[in-house]
């Protein structure tokens, strides 16, 4: 049985801002069922607090110590037995019980290094004091990168980590987790660690480029997305390091909770529905509508919808600049999120000049996300790059249609519809630019209008299988080919 450590700053249902949480929150269950023994280490955060006050999510499992600042400092130990797998909360109150996971709307906290610097070393703490000794210790991002340089330089004659390996997932390489030179002796790692050759990065301190360097094996979150990251163009610096260790570096695709995400068992949506049994898509269209506000008539106007950051990365002043394109071709635009001030400014006067066709709601509800999704036609993802993207994977369990800009994740689940063959699962562009974009969206007008050729794509979106089940078996093929296991 292999065992594996994950070390991970955000894992649903504990807490969560972005697509890390669902990873961390569902990857380890479908490694459990495959019989591994895994044990998820996590912050005690306030939210976490919180939700366990309604939940109990979690119950106190003593506590332990670490060296740290000069000191001995305690912490708090939680677990939470979930369905195959445990989960271990870190609790220091002065680092986690605080209003935001990493900061608030005015910013990053200034301590972001030495929290998640502490938390490396606690998790790496507390496998010894319960002596689960792991094989694999999986790490996610740079909040979490540093416990592998824990393991190279503080723990490496330590006996007890004496043939665990590692493996470091980049879920977004733009978020490198950059600090002062003083972050090293701060968090109790050697000064000489400030080098070009280890964590140095143009005068500062990388804790991610500790996980590309340390770990014995490196993934990204899709195929495309891993060798994206080899070019300037989406290295972001630190592309000429991630070719010099393009051996031991793969990508594989995320996967999606097919028990959170199925229309035939969703508790959000107006009605369910399935591949063989579609009708109750067009009562979840005129409800979605409704909740919008926006008409709902006899001609059947195709309804386009968006669960995204306000960002430049996803795309959405590309999509700002097209919206009197979009109009022209008789659809409807609704869209949920918040992100950049400006992005959001421009998208709400476009909403005032046309209220009969756009609907747009600042901040997230899960609820109304379903409703996005299982009532509209089209899904919309502009993004300028998409290390995986798990959008466009909710949308076609859903029967929603993604036209996507192709890079990363999104090259690698949608295939453009070809009419002829009826092969094909959505619609794709590749210039990031308005144009490209418009384009897209008429040839998905153009087969919506031939009502046979729609039923085949929804039913070729429908039938596509992102479950964590492949990604699980990916992930321990990788695992055992470190160990020099079969």
């Amino acid at each position: 049985m292999i065992k594996i450590a994950f070390i991970a700053s955000e894992a649903v249902p504990f807490s969560k801002t972005g697509g890390l949480a669902d990873v961390a929150g569902a990857l380890p269950r479908a490694l459990a069922s495959r019989g591994a023994e895994v044990r998820v280490f996590l912050p005690f955060y306030r939210v976490t607090r919180e939700a366990d006050r309604t939940l109990s999510l979690s119950k106190t499992a003593g506590a332990a110590e670490t060296d740290w600042r000069g000191g001995r400092v305690r912490f708090g130990l939680r677990v939470s037995h979930q369905r195959g797998y445990s989960v271990h909360f870190i609790e220091q109150d002065d680092y986690f019980d605080r209003e935001g996971l990493y900061g608030t709307s005015a910013g990053d906290y200034p301590d972001n290094g030495e929290r998640f610097g502490f938390f490396c070393l606690a998790a790496l703490e507390a496998m010894r004091k319960d002596s689960f000794r792991p094989d694999i210790v999986h790490t996610h991002d740079w909040q979490s990168a540093l416990s592998l340089a824990y393991l190279r330089n503080r723990f490496s004659e330590d006996a007890f980590f004496k043939g665990t390996s590692s493996v470091f997932t980049i879920h977004n390489l733009a978020y490198q987790g950059l600090f002062p030179r003083e972050i090293l002796s701060a968090v109790g790692l050697p000064d000489n660690l400030f080098h070009h050759e280890e964590m140095e990065f143009y005068g500062r301190v990388s804790f991610l480029k500790a996980g590309i360097l340390y770990a014995s094996a490196v993934t990204t979150v899709s195929p495309t997305y891993s060798r994206e990251i080899q070019t300037p163009e989406f290295g972001c610096g630190l592309d000429g390091l991630l070719r010099h260790r393009s051996e031991v570096l793969s990508g594989i695709l995320n996967g999606v909770d097919a028990s959170e995400w199925d229309p035939a068992k969703d508790r959000h949506i107006a009605a369910r529905y399935t591949p063989d049994k579609r009708e109750g898509k067009k009562t979840c269209k005129a409800d979605l509508l409704k909740t919008f506000g926006l008409p709902i008539d006899e001609e059947d106007i195709p309804v386009m919808g968006m669960v995204t950051r306000l960002a430049a990365q996803k795309g959405l002043d590309i999509l700002a600049d097209a919206l009197d394109g979009l109009f022209e071709e008789k659809l409807r635009l609704v869209i949920l999120g918040q992100g950049d001030p400006s992005l959001e400014r421009r998208l709400a006067e476009a909403q005032k000049r046309r209220p009969d066709a756009f609907g747009i709601r600042l901040g997230f509800d899960e609820t109304l996300a379903h409703k996005i999704y299982a009532g509209s036609d089209l899904f919309l993802i502009p993004s300028r790059y998409e290390p995986c993207g798990l959008t466009q994977m909710y949308s076609l369990k859903y029967g929603t249609i993604p036209v996507v800009r192709a890079t990363g994740g999104l090259e690698d689940t949608v295939q453009e519809f070809d009419p002829e063959t009826r092969r094909g699962n959505g619609f794709k562009f590749r210039e990031a630019a308005p144009d490209a974009l418009l384009g897209a969206v008429r040839r998905a007008g153009k087969i919506l209008r031939r009502k046979d050729l729609w039923a085949s794509l929804v039913g070729n979106a429908m039938a596509c299988d992102f479950s964590w089940d492949r990604s699980a078996e990916d992930y321990l093929r990788l695992y055992r080919g470190i160990l020099g296991s079969p």
